[in-house]
């Protein structure tokens, strides 16, 4: 088919062909960047806590009246909690991952180093943190029970020995064995690594050092509040929940049972905000490309029944119903493609700016290629309708029009 006839249609009508361009050229360009959002958040959504997140769950504890002893109290919730049917393990703990709110601390290779080398969340949990956390040891030991120590609130953290995740270690002693290392939690108190877990996130999910936690023997208590963590038996952890506040109000009436809140339900709260950017972005694309199509097919439309006497004529000359359909696909395809290229320049220029303002990475050049063929596709998709229809005007109908 001659290219020369269609471009010479084309030029007749510029307004419209320029329209429909720049809404190609516009949904291109943020089609292509809103994806790549939506394939971030997604891969942010999904990343790994290091624990067992179906089975676990966690509480808060805090007592009142005279003579409440808090300690005495952390020693009789472990062994009620851990007597509890269906308790696979019970810790002490001051956070959980992906939960908001925790303890920071830098990390430091030598005394009185005036820059942390890496910053670390510290989780402060019992001789069975480890194993109620879900955390996978992958080298050296877990703490004993002698190590745990019991600490007052304001007390400087000093604990002789420490376990890891893989992320600090590989930070602190990068191409370097870090068990049995000394590292620094504050300015002068050494501290040994003894243990290095595979993975446990920060509770802040937005952390540049978000696998950076520590786990360190011992519990502060806050005045007469306690919070602690439970890994139960596997598909037993609602059956355990139940029992819970009962099973620790039997025990010491004297305080209150905080909202139990289970390590999925966390999930869902801390990638809230990541959940609701994708679901947002996807309708704007869903919105952007119904937009186009349709003005694709009211285009269409349009110049269907302004070049009625012209489909005729070209009939009557022995145009077949292909020819036609053809023509109006070529037609389509032609503009799609002037908006695609301008499309192109601008979707990489919005993902050069989403660099320079947000620190956002770059646009994977693949985007455009693959957004140019689901585009060529959607174009010719939505013009098939006017198209066939134009196929069909009779040649005698079409001549007798005015």
């Amino acid at each position: 088919m001659e290219i020369r006839p269609i471009l010479s249609a084309l030029m007749r009508s510029k307004v419209s062909m320029i329209l429909i361009g720049v809404q190609v050229a516009m949904t291109l360009a943020i089609v292509c960047n809103a994806l790549f959002i939506i394939g971030q958040r997604l891969d942010h959504m999904s990343r790994p806590s290091g624990m067992n997140e179906t089975d676990t769950f966690f509480f808060s504890s805090s007592g009142f009246g005279h003579g409440f002893d808090p300690r005495a109290t952390i020693r009789e919730d472990l062994a009620v909690l851990s007597h509890l049917p269906g308790v696979a393990s019970v810790s002490t703990t001051n956070s959980v991952p992906m939960s908001g709110g925790g303890w920071g601390e830098g990390l430091s290779l030598k005394p009185q180093q005036k820059t942390s080398t890496t910053q670390t969340t510290i989780y402060m949990v019992n001789d069975k943190g480890l194993e109620t956390f879900g955390a996978k040891l992958v080298a050296g030991r877990d703490f004993k029970p002698e190590e745990v120590a019991d600490l007052d609130a304001g007390d400087t953290l000093r604990p002789p020995v420490v376990i890891v995740t893989k992320a600090v270690a590989d930070t602190m002693f990068p191409d370097q064995d870090a068990l049995g290392k000394q590292i620094y939690l504050n300015e002068d108190s050494a501290t040994t690594i003894i243990g290095i877990v595979e993975r446990t996130q920060q509770p802040w999910m937005s952390n540049d050092t978000v696998e950076n936690s520590t786990f360190v023997p011992g519990y502060m208590p806050y005045g007469n509040s306690s919070r602690y963590l439970v890994r139960t038996e596997p598909g037993r952890r609602d059956e355990v929940i139940a029992q819970v506040e009962k099973a620790l109000s039997d025990s010491n009436a004297s305080r209150i049972i905080g909202k139990i809140r289970t390590m999925e339900d966390v999930r869902q709260e801390a990638y809230a905000g990541d959940r609701a950017m994708a679901i947002i972005l996807s309708a704007v694309i869903v919105a952007l490309l119904t937009i186009t199509a349709l003005g694709i097919v009211g285009m269409a439309s349009f110049w269907v029944a302004q070049r009625t006497r012209q489909i005729g004529t070209r009939r009557a000359l022995g145009a077949s119903k292909r020819d036609i359909l053809r023509y109006f696909q070529t037609e389509n395809f032609i503009i799609t493609t002037f908006g695609l290229l301008v499309g192109a320049v601008l979707a990489y220029a919005f993902s050069l700016w989403m660099m320079q303002s947000y620190q956002s990475p770059r646009l994977p050049w693949y985007y455009v290629p693959i957004g140019f063929l689901c585009l060529w596709g959607l174009g010719q998709l939505a013009v098939l309708g006017p198209a066939l229809r134009a196929s069909r005007v009779p040649p005698a109908v079409a001549t007798r029009s005015v």
